[in-house]
């Protein structure tokens, strides 16, 4: 998997320099996580990651109570978790997580930004062999915290890969996609401040391109991070 990933994430996270889409997007993690497990957090292990993220994005708590609310409103919208995969320019594979409450206008705009810009949208599953998804949690460092005893003490619950991040002075976890629970059982119940938790997909194999090449895939993701039913992008360029 590679530490290299978690700096990877920064192109992903350009879109979330303005405030309003972190918020949107966080607003329908909240929406899904609370129509799969319910409106308590303390009972709904996924909700309490979302509002966990909410508040390193500085998401104001009136938003997050008016996410939950919304959620269990009658008149909510029915929005789905939707995934397309396909191939930019180059030959780079692109997988497109999505939550939308229109597949039509979704897909539909996802297959313009492929033919307008070198690429081709697939089928589901063409990319599993590509992709792999995991757990991947954020904690704040603290003095003392020994990474290696951390790391063994979390193999136990599906961890994969620890480590400290430099830039932000946080602990990384990566782990099994299935350990997402267990993981953040073990953070929480230990007393680890969890600063970010989700899932992300995770490519097992990259390729190199030129700048050139790398500047015109760099056109189809940003194209297709624009679009608002858009929450995540991954490809497999180095």
């Amino acid at each position: 998997m590679g530490r290299a990933f978690e700096f990877r994430k920064a192109r992903k996270f350009k879109r979330w320099g303005q405030m309003a889409k972190t918020f949107t997007r966080i607003g329908k993690d909240i929406t899904l996580a609370v129509k799969s497990g319910g409106s308590d957090p303390n009972s709904n292990s996924r909700l309490r990651a979302m509002i966990q993220n909410a508040k390193a994005a500085n998401m104001p708590k009136d938003n997050v109570d008016r996410a939950i609310k919304r959620a269990t409103a009658k008149d909510q919208e029915d929005y789905k978790e939707v995934v397309y995969e396909g191939y930019g320019p180059h030959g780079i594979a692109v997988l497109i997580e999505c939550t939308t409450d229109n597949t039509n206008r979704t897909v539909a705009n996802i297959r313009s930004y492929f033919n307008k810009l070198g690429g081709s949208l697939g089928t589901s599953g063409m990319l599993d062999f590509i992709f792999d998804r995991k757990s991947v949690f954020k904690i704040a460092n603290k003095p003392g915290l020994d990474i290696e005893e951390l790391e063994l003490e979390l193999i136990d619950f599906g961890a994969e890969e620890v480590f400290l991040d430099p830039e932000t002075d946080q602990v990384i976890i990566y782990g099994e996609f299935t350990a997402f629970g267990g993981l953040q059982h073990f953070l929480e119940e230990n007393g680890y401040e969890i600063q970010g938790a989700d899932f992300e997909r995770i490519p097992n194999d990259t390729k190199e391109l030129s700048e050139e090449e790398a500047a015109d895939m760099d056109k189809l993701i940003e194209r297709i991070e624009e679009d608002d039913d858009v929450q995540n992008v991954y490809h497999n360029m180095r």
